[in-house]
């Protein structure tokens, strides 16, 4: 094998990119003038040597604790509890929460052997513990194993202080812009579980 064919087995390891499209990307790269190809290799570097985890939320961060938990104008009475940093980027971007995150590292799944003591369950106790949280906001992946996680963490947030704290989670439904009759059977279930009044 020589430097192409092992750039692209590597590129064709990434989420999302086949064998065709790690083509493209490495005959991309070798037309391109060095210095992009110089920029992407010390950006990959500084990514992996600058990028850790926050010790409160979990986000990504280059500052610890992240920008996020400093903020002094996030709502400190909430917290948004998700799976990865990746959701916390898609939850900021629709700019209506405010509050701050907790990052599972992950959700339920027995099946391959992930339990409560490899999520991040005993550090979110911790913080509600010790601060003065109101509201709990479940925001799991939509999966047996996300819904598993919810109802497991609700359970506990429950027996810890039943009446102080506000346990929610995300509504789930038809997304904009759908047919009812391409609509799974789950979801149209849950939008009508969850159906608002007008």
């Amino acid at each position: 094998m020589n430097v192409l064919d092992i750039l692209i087995e590597n590129l064709s390891k990434l989420p999302g990119i086949g064998r065709k499209s790690a083509s493209r990307i490495a005959y991309y790269i070798l037309k391109t003038d060095r210095s992009f190809a110089d920029v992407l290799a010390d950006n990959l570097k500084d990514v992996k040597n600058k990028i850790r985890t926050c010790s409160i939320c979990g986000n990504y961060t280059e500052t610890d604790p992240c920008n996020i938990c400093t903020d002094p104008g996030r709502d400190r009475h909430s917290i948004c509890v998700v799976e990865t940093p990746k959701d916390i980027l898609t939850i900021e971007a629709t700019n209506e929460y405010h509050g701050l995150y907790h990052v599972l590292s992950g959700a339920l799944s027995p099946i391959d052997g992930i339990g409560p003591k490899d999520l991040k369950i005993k550090e979110l106790i911790g913080r509600v513990s010790e601060h003065d949280i109101r509201e709990i906001i479940i925001a799991t992946n939509p999966t047996i194993e996300g819904e598993t996680t919810a109802q497991y963490i609700a359970e506990i947030l429950k027996n810890l202080k039943s009446t102080a704290i506000t346990l929610t989670r995300l509504a789930l439904g038809i997304p904009v812009g759908g047919d009812l009759e391409y609509t799974d059977r789950l979801t149209l279930a849950r939008a009508i579980q969850g159906r608002n009044r007008l």
